[in-house]
């Protein structure tokens, strides 16, 4: 009898590629039949600000109690959408293979940055961007948006934005990537941490031996140590932070950015750790250490990080999710 999977997947055209690419790698590797299970979260069905509905957590939260309640076997979501912490009776199973982490400027007439004209309207909806925007243009029009990616490039086709900035990991995953006009150096323009991964989540304790031929470890060692930076700066939805790992044959490299809101500052931290042991144990404990550096170099005073901040770790780094962007 051929083994079955069921995978839930929010429905958004994007989630629904990303699941897509997963169950196709998964059929590929191992022949295993699996169904596909659509569900709606809050944050899909609400027009809210993500920080009023709690944080990018909230898109994976509905996945997670349909998961738990055994109404499917695997979750796929986009790995910088997940909290911080930890899921009571989850885990994740596997980490494939990364997509590109940067992001990408899509601007009317294929214009880059520094081409936009004085004022031009663009449109995000992250902390991140928009002081990572304000900081080298700060004479730009920042619109906050929501919507999925065609509604996004739609706005700047029909001339109400100049331009938007989205992951460009999911421009890939939806064919869309001709639509971006620069692509940002992740050494001047880190990313939310985790951004182009995928995680895929199952239940602790059950055995789903399929998994191992989607894993990607150098992946999930560098989401790793990005999202420990984040855990440790006890960030939430409103703090502005980009983070950047990768795994140089047996080294660890790791830089991280608080932004001030406005763009007019920033703080930065860069190290790196040999892999010579437990790979995951070495990134987290480098995360741990870069944080530590940012908020004794004075993160919490340009941002709402730190212990001090009331802020909970909820996702990575305030980015709408990957089933939107």
């Amino acid at each position: 009898m051929t083994r079955m999977l069921r995978v839930a997947t929010r429905g958004s055209a994007l989630a629904r590629a990303q699941t897509g690419h997963v169950v196709q790698a998964l059929v590929a590797a191992t022949g295993v039949e699996v169904e596909t299970i659509v569900i709606a979260s809050e944050g899909d069905r609400s027009k809210e600000s993500l920080s009023s509905l709690g944080g990018t957590g909230v898109f994976a939260s509905a996945l997670r109690e349909a998961l738990v309640a055994g109404e499917c076997d695997l979750i796929v979501h986009s790995l910088k959408d997940l909290p911080t912490a930890d899921y009571p009776g989850l885990v994740i199973g596997a980490v494939p293979v990364r997509e590109d982490a940067r992001d990408a400027l899509c601007a009317r007439d294929g214009l880059t940055l520094d081409e936009l004209p004085e004022g031009a309207r663009v449109g995000t909806g992250s902390p991140r961007r928009v002081a990572q925007l304000l900081s080298l243009r700060p004479d730009l029009t920042i619109v906050d948006i929501r919507g999925n990616v065609d509604t996004r490039l739609g706005r700047v086709a029909s001339g109400d934005l100049d331009a938007v900035v989205l992951a460009s990991a999911g421009l890939a995953r939806l064919g869309r990537l001709d639509a971006a006009s620069e692509l940002f150096a992740l050494e001047l323009w880190p990313t939310a941490p985790g951004q182009g991964a995928l995680a895929i989540e199952t239940r602790e304790g059950d055995s789903i031996p399929e998994l191992l031929s989607i894993e990607h470890p150098p992946t999930r060692t560098a989401v790793l140590a990005e999202r420990a930076v984040l855990a440790a700066l006890e960030a939430g939805c409103a703090a502005p932070i980009g983070a950047s790992a990768l795994v140089e044959g047996d080294e660890l490299q790791l830089s991280a950015t608080v932004y001030q809101p406005d763009g007019e500052a920033e703080l930065g931290c860069e190290r790196s750790a040999s892999l010579l042991g437990d790979d995951l144990v070495v990134a987290g404990l480098l995360g741990q250490a870069v944080a530590a550096q940012l908020l004794e170099d004075g993160a919490a005073e340009i941002a709402p990080v730190g212990p001090e901040s009331g802020a909970q770790a909820s996702g990575g780094g305030a980015d709408l999710p990957g089933g939107t962007e």
